[in-house]
């Protein structure tokens, strides 16, 4: 009797072993960033990687199975996405993936249809480093990691920031952490008051600055594409500096606010004196349509003459915080005080009735 109990489990653990194992396949669908952050290739080394014979094409040209966990980031899945469009690389050779990447989404598709699918964080970072530099942006890179990954696959699929199905650790140095959090923030200003795709997309796009995958000539390279990318971001709100020239106590000048971004802004405009030579007025609730400039009208009251500058800030209509970097504009007055003015009438008044009064006493004097 035992050894028939013993051969039966025996027989069930030999059954349910291929089983256990097959559960436990993960397959990771990760690479370290190939566009750079203004919207080039910076190679078309990608290209090699998706073919059947490359790293990420041998993990999906192979047969359907199941108990498969596909891992996948969804960075990396929308650069394929570009690649199997129009796309453009940072050097002057020619691209050359189009086909092949279309051919490795298509295969994706087709071999995870029947398995578990798992979005990791926007970008693959590493995640303790992410929650030391910015706990709530990781909040973020879950969300839309899962969002992009369930559009560009057509279901549903997991995401799961409790298990650690993140691997790696990234190398970034302190002064590239700081680059990080500082395009990080300028882009948390900036979507106070601006809502737009490409704004939200670039903002997920920094996670991939912290991914384990990179080496450190890419680290410091897409580190500098990423802050000329937030740069360029965020002059698309924008007011323009000037000089200005008051020859009254009392003027309107022109400021003009520029707004590229492809949807309404509405926003607040503090004008700062740095002087009490002039008293300035701010704006509220300015609203700035989509691709246009506002012209407003600055009203300035000249207290004294001379050299002075306004900072002109954008902010938040809930909040007194700058939006973007404030400019300067500087304003040379040559207004003369009323007072000043009387003084200097009634002394030529009073110099010149005593010349005609001279004339007068000479005239007499020759007559006698």
């Amino acid at each position: 009797m035992k050894k028939l109990v013993f051969l039966f489990v025996s027989t069930l653990l030999f059954i349910l072993m291929p089983q256990a194992q097959a559960a436990d396949t993960v397959i990771r669908i990760t690479a370290p960033v190939s566009q750079t952050f203004t919207g080039e290739f910076r190679n078309d080394d990608l290209v090699q990687s998706l073919t059947p014979s490359g790293d990420l094409g041998l993990k999906v040209y192979q047969p359907i199975a199941k108990n498969r966990t596909w891992v996948i980031d969804a960075a990396l899945v929308d650069e394929v996405i570009l690649m199997s469009n129009e796309y453009t690389l940072a050097t002057d050779a020619e691209p050359a993936g189009k086909e092949i990447a279309t051919a490795w989404l298509n295969q994706l598709r087709r071999v995870t249809a029947a398995n578990e699918v798992v979005a990791l964080a926007y970008g693959n970072p590493d995640i303790a480093l992410a929650k030391r530099l910015a706990p709530s942006e990781l909040k973020n890179y879950f969300v839309y990691g899962q969002d992009r990954l369930q559009i560009a696959l057509g279901r549903i699929v997991r995401s799961e920031p409790e298990v650690a199905w993140s691997v790696g650790k990234s190398g970034l140095s302190n002064p590239l952490r700081k680059n990080y959090s500082d395009n990080r923030k300028a882009l948390t200003r900036l979507s106070r008051v601006v809502d737009t795709p490409e704004l939200i997309q670039l903002r997920a796009r920094l996670a991939q600055l912290l991914s384990p995958t990179l080496d450190k000539d890419s680290r410091e390279y897409f580190s500098r594409s990423a802050t000329n990318a937030v740069k360029e971001m965020v002059n698309k709100l924008r007011i323009n500096s000037g000089k200005y020239q008051i020859t009254t106590a009392s003027v309107k000048l022109p400021v003009t606010v520029i707004n590229e971004f492809d949807v309404d802004i509405t926003v607040d405009i503090s004008m700062i004196p740095i002087s009490s030579r002039i008293f300035v007025d701010s704006f509220d609730n300015v609203v700035i349509p989509a691709q246009s400039k506002r012209q407003l009208e600055m009203q300035v009251d000249v207290i004294a003459p001379g050299l002075t500058t306004v900072s002109a800030m954008i902010t938040g209509p809930e909040d007194d915080s700058e939006v973007v970097p404030p400019v300067i504009l500087t304003l040379n007055s040559t207004v003369i005080d009323s007072r000043v003015t009387w003084f200097t009438t009634g002394a030529a008044i009073l110099l010149l009735l005593a010349a005609v009064a001279q004339s007068v006493r000479r005239v007499r004097r020759r007559n006698k």
